[in-house]
């Protein structure tokens, strides 16, 4: 008797797409706007200019502890472990769940919190604890947010820093997201970069 070939269902024979990881931040967008912030991860090259101002990894303690604020897909995580800062010393707030699975995944030895970086007033003490904090590294989109809860999410970091210490933040605007006077910090402004769609700058707050 001939047997006939059985017929795979619809679902059985379509192939799994990967979704790409700037499929997952358009989605990511779509869904809440004002979270996301960016329709794009950012470029490697924006990456990498705000790991350059990382202080010396090898300066690090055993106990040194790197913050970054809404890392989306690691792209600027992929960058500071490129720059020398060991992925056991990165704490990773990140507020969509999806980003914290793949973050976990991507980047098993950092610790993955996911939270409201908004709320480092509250958070910041058991996100860190008592570890000395070299750096704050944020992709935050702080103007979607008042001026108070921008300057709370700068100052508390500075605070919590030893002076001088870098609070790492890009942006696409030509004004500064919070006014380095009103928080009694200094700040540094890096070329633009041209190569990140759109082009971008990194804004470095440090204490006065």
């Amino acid at each position: 008797m001939l047997e006939l070939p059985q017929r795979r269902s619809p679902a059985a024979a379509r192939p799994r797409i990967k979704v790409s990881d700037e499929a997952r931040f358009f989605r990511g967008w779509l869904q809440r706007p004002l979270i996301t912030g960016a329709v794009s991860p950012s470029s490697r090259a924006l990456g990498r200019a705000m790991a350059a101002y990382v202080p010396d990894p090898a300066a690090f303690s055993a106990n040194s502890k790197v913050l970054e604020l809404g890392p989306g897909t690691g792209v600027v995580t992929q960058m500071l472990i490129a720059r020398g800062v060991p992925e056991r010393s990165l704490v990773l707030v990140e507020y969509s769940s999806e980003f914290c699975k793949l973050l976990k995944k991507r980047f098993p030895d950092a610790e993955v919190i996911q939270g409201d970086a908004y709320s480092i007033g509250a958070s910041l003490p058991q996100w860190i604890g008592v570890d000395p904090l070299e750096a704050v590294v944020s992709s935050l989109p702080l103007f979607t947010r008042p001026d108070e809860m921008r300057e709370t999410v700068i100052g508390r970091s500075l605070e919590r820093m030893q002076p001088g210490a870098p609070f790492i933040q890009f942006s696409y605007a030509l004004t500064q997201p919070v006014k380095p006077a009103r928080i009694g910090a200094r700040l540094e402004l890096s070329p633009w970069i041209k190569r990140n769609l759109p082009p971008a700058r990194v804004l470095v707050y440090r204490s006065a």
